[in-house]
């Protein structure tokens, strides 16, 4: 295990830690080698602590640790002590500990029990015996922390993605936990919801009344209120704890090898210093990282590449005048049309409820569209024969457990191989080929609701590519990844199109728009507001608002940088920092 003591967070204080892990071992039934092993570490009352490792290092493990889950709930052997505000959570009740640890987990509507908000909140609080005097204003004011009291009779299902995100950490305030622990909460969100809910959590620190350990991969807007990172490594050790500049900078090599994310102007900021532009202090939010890169500017050697617009090539999908209302539900699409080129790597983007899912799930006809209101290669989508459209379209849903029909990783991959009659041999091979290439080899027959959920989502991604389609639609498909995994599938992503193959990926993750996508289309309230090249997206700051959309970190920074430089064009990816720098290599 690598020595913690690069990173040192400085002077603890030396009242009773909200948190002491110790020796801390973690070992889930039928699995080989422990998820943690050996974790010891503390955190005082009022941290705000970030967990950082790449998937499947048994982070959400140690979120179950935290709240008792496990060992009382969950068959796992567990070794070692979790003590939290000085219980033992081995000989303390689940109902206590809820009392003690709340958790927000990454799929807020796995959390819900009751139609409407105020009925949600008021839940957990009858299950912990408060008497009805004192549940309304327990209510109320875990809801105005939140934002949502304005919204308390609505019903769960009306809220967006966001709302619902907000309401499971509503839910857990209202009981008055010493201790928050929020696993993914933005895995589900779009840009505009997950800065909201950073609001919440700063103004939660403010007040100073928790302690707060989060697990997350969007880094630059949460880093203002980081005081300490934990890093562990893929197999289940707890790597480094400490300041989080000391630990970016001191274990920098580990960050890379086990593909951990870090934020994207540190991200800059150590590539410029690998080119000879060292920036110091090592920044950490898009304040420093402007205040460091000032005298670096020598923008005057810039000679930026014009922007024009791509040949004319045939279409892979073209969408007229498509309008789809649920039963009993919302208008979600309205007269959309929308061409995507052959060949090329497409993002769809907007808030959650725009009708990005809605739309992809017309494309491959698990929503019937009307005739001739979806082509596919140039053929009506519904002129394709049962059989016969999986072979040119496949579709990744954005929750992995939605598709899994099989009780092995193994067979799971298998599934569509078999189901277009392939010789066994030839399963067998493509099946293996494609396990070992997103780090499943070892997983082969495990059952797939066991997975980690980034493991879930690189195999729902290896069912989908080993058919090797013409068409493949994915609904976020890195959510929830570390780097490396999310390098993994891009790179597959890239080779299906070098290969001839379009990809359509919805998501909220601007940073993959701006590095990956030749073009993107924007839907707002299910209509399409913009569709075309991705420089021209992030370019405009008025189709951004209009969309709701948070331009990613980068971009966020070239316009404070332009702000002191004239002409200066739009920078949204390291590449071009590094070519405004003449740092290219």
């Amino acid at each position: 295990m690598l020595s913690p003591s690069r990173a040192s967070a400085g002077p603890r204080s030396s009242c009773e830690p909200a948190i002491r892990v110790e020796g801390l071992t973690v070992k889930y039934p039928g699995r080989r080698r422990p998820a943690l092993e050996e974790v010891s570490f503390s955190v005082q009352p009022g941290e705000f602590v970030l967990v950082l490792g790449p998937s499947g290092c048994g982070k959400s493990t140690l979120a179950l640790c935290l709240n008792g889950v496990i060992p009382h709930a969950i068959a796992a052997t567990m070794d070692g002590h979790v003590r939290v505000t000085g219980l033992d959570t081995r000989q303390v009740p689940l109902t206590r500990l809820s009392q003690k640890v709340g958790v927000v987990f990454q799929d807020p509507e796995a959390q819900f029990c009751l139609l409407t908000v105020e009925e949600e909140v008021a839940f957990g609080l009858e299950n912990l015996g408060v008497s009805p005097d004192e549940m309304p204003g327990r209510i109320a004011a875990a809801l105005e922390l939140v934002g949502l009291a304005e919204l308390r009779d609505r019903r769960i299902d009306r809220l967006s993605g966001g709302q619902k995100q907000r309401l499971a950490l509503a839910c857990v305030l209202a009981m008055g936990p010493e201790i928050l622990v929020l696993d993914e909460p933005t895995a589900h969100l779009d840009p505009q919801a997950a800065a909201d809910l950073f609001a919440t959590l700063a103004r939660l620190k403010a007040a100073g009344r928790h302690t707060i350990v989060v697990i997350e991969h969007r880094l630059d807007d949460l880093m203002p209120l980081v005081d300490r990172v934990l890093l562990f490594g893929p197999e289940g050790r707890l790597l480094a704890e400490g300041a989080p500049r000391a630990v970016f900078a001191g274990y920098r090599q580990e960050l890379d090898r086990f593909g951990v994310w870090i934020p994207q102007v540190t991200e800059l900021a150590l590539r410029l210093a690998e080119a000879g532009f060292p920036l110091d202090p090592l920044p950490l939010t898009l304040e420093e990282a402007a205040e460091a890169l000032k005298p670096h500017l020598r923008w005057a050697r810039l000679r930026w590449p014009p922007m024009v617009d791509p040949p004319a090539v045939r279409p892979a999908v073209e969408v007229r005048r498509l309008s789809y209302c649920y039963p009993s539900g919302p208008q979600a699409l309205r007269e959309v049309h929308l061409v995507i080129p052959e060949g090329s790597f497409f993002t769809l983007v907007g808030l959650n409820g725009a009708g990005k899912s809605t739309l992809a799930l017309h494309l491959v006809g698990v929503l019937e569209p009307p005739p001739e209101a979806v082509w596919l290669l140039g053929r009506p989508l519904r002129a394709y024969r049962r059989g016969e459209l999986p072979r040119v379209a496949s579709y990744v849903f954005q929750n992995p457990e939605h598709q899994f029909l099989t009780s092995t990783v193994y067979d799971e991959v298998a599934f569509g191989l078999r189901a277009q009659g392939l010789a066994e041999r030839e399963v067998e091979t493509r099946v293996r080929t494609v396990l070992e290439e997103f780090g499943l080899a070892a997983l082969a027959f495990a059952h797939p609701f066991t997975l980690s959920q980034g493991e879930k989502r690189r195999l729902s991604v290896a069912t989908a590519l080993v058919l090797r389609p013409r068409l493949l639609i994915l609904d976020e498909p890195t959510f929830g990844q570390d780097r490396q995994t999310t390098t993994l599938i891009m790179t597959r992503l890239r080779e299906l199109v070098r290969g001839g193959g379009t990809v359509v990926a919805i998501t909220h993750d601007l940073r993959l728009v701006a590095e990956e996508a030749s073009a993107a289309g924007v839907l707002v309230a299910g209509q399409v507001a913009f569709a075309g090249p991705v420089a021209k997206l992030l370019g405009s700051a008025p189709l951004l608002r209009q969309a709701g959309l948070v331009p990613p970190p980068l971009v966020r920074l070239g316009r404070r940088l332009a702000e002191r430089v004239d002409r200066l064009p739009l920078l949204s990816t390291i590449e071009h920092y590094l070519a405004a720098l003449g740092a290219e290599r």
